[in-house]
């Protein structure tokens, strides 16, 4: 019957439409949602585990970093055990303070950088000047594209025959060089020390003395500072070396109260 044949096409062009629908309201969907405020593309708004100081200096014949291996989970003393000096090849030292992870990311990019230097066997490996600059731009690049790496960063080497190379560059990109820097509270609590005792030609026994003595005063008075150290150097002769962590000596004798009230004076002379 030919009228039941229009019907029969009418029901089949209808459940088509139906089924068309349905997959275009699918794809739709999987579109918005894809594209959501819900689901935006999100960045590292705010450091999490957190190293503190790190303290570099030139002296006479080579340059001296030196840091505690404290990483702090916000407020938390939480990984007492964290190197935050680290070493590139045999010939550059990279120290951070600020947050670890993205300096594990960092160390990857240096480590792949010496590693084509060693594929390429042709005798020739990036300088501590050249590992500071390609730093200088990932920093400043990272920061443009509103995803900086949460760090503060000392670069340090010495080359045969030249001079002892200290950099610094930070998660704005900024960068220069200097004979002596500090980061985090070091800048405020260790700068006036080295700035006193410093000289060009003071020598390794000396650097090492007056690194020890501006990690002191961050442990008395820096939370995020531990008395857990670790010293590295870099010399034309020898390259790097990375001490193993060790113990600072420190002094908490304090002194006895003055009595400011008159009240009965305890044995040990204080007021309370």
């Amino acid at each position: 019957n030919p009228n039941h044949r229009c019907m029969h096409l009418e029901v089949y062009q209808f459940l088509l439409f139906l089924i068309a629908s349905s997959i275009n309201i699918l794809i739709t969907n999987a579109t918005i949602n894809m594209f959501a405020p819900s689901n935006p593309t999100t960045q590292t708004t705010q450091p999490i585990v957190t190293g503190t100081t790190i303290l570099g200096i030139k002296y006479n014949g080579g340059v001296m970093l030196a840091a505690d291996t404290l990483a702090s989970y916000g407020s938390l003393a939480r990984y007492k055990d964290v190197r935050r000096i680290q070493k590139v090849g045999d010939r550059t030292l990279v120290g951070a303070s600020g947050e670890m992870s993205d300096f594990q990311s960092i160390m990857e990019m240096l480590e792949e950088m010496h590693q084509s230097d060693m594929n390429q066997s042709d005798g020739y490996f990036h300088t501590p000047c050249e590992f500071f600059n390609y730093l200088r731009a990932v920093m400043y690049q990272r920061r443009n594209k509103g995803n900086p790496l949460w760090n503060q960063l000392l670069v340090a080497g010495c080359d045969k025959g030249k001079a002892p190379f200290l950099g610094y560059v930070d998660l704005i990109g900024t960068a220069y060089e200097e004979n002596f820097i500090a980061t985090g509270f070091g800048a405020y609590l260790a700068m006036p020390l080295i700035r006193e005792r410093w000289s060009a030609d003071m020598d390794e026994g000396e650097a090492r003395a007056l690194l020890e003595d501006c990690l002191r005063v961050l442990f008395y008075r820096d939370c995020r500072a531990s008395s857990r150290i670790q010293i590295a150097k870099a010399t034309s002769e020898e390259g790097t070396l990375i001490s193993e962590p060790y113990e600072l000596a420190t002094e908490w004798e304090t002194a006895n109260y003055d009595v400011r009230h008159p009240t009965t004076v305890a044995l040990d002379g204080s007021s309370w």
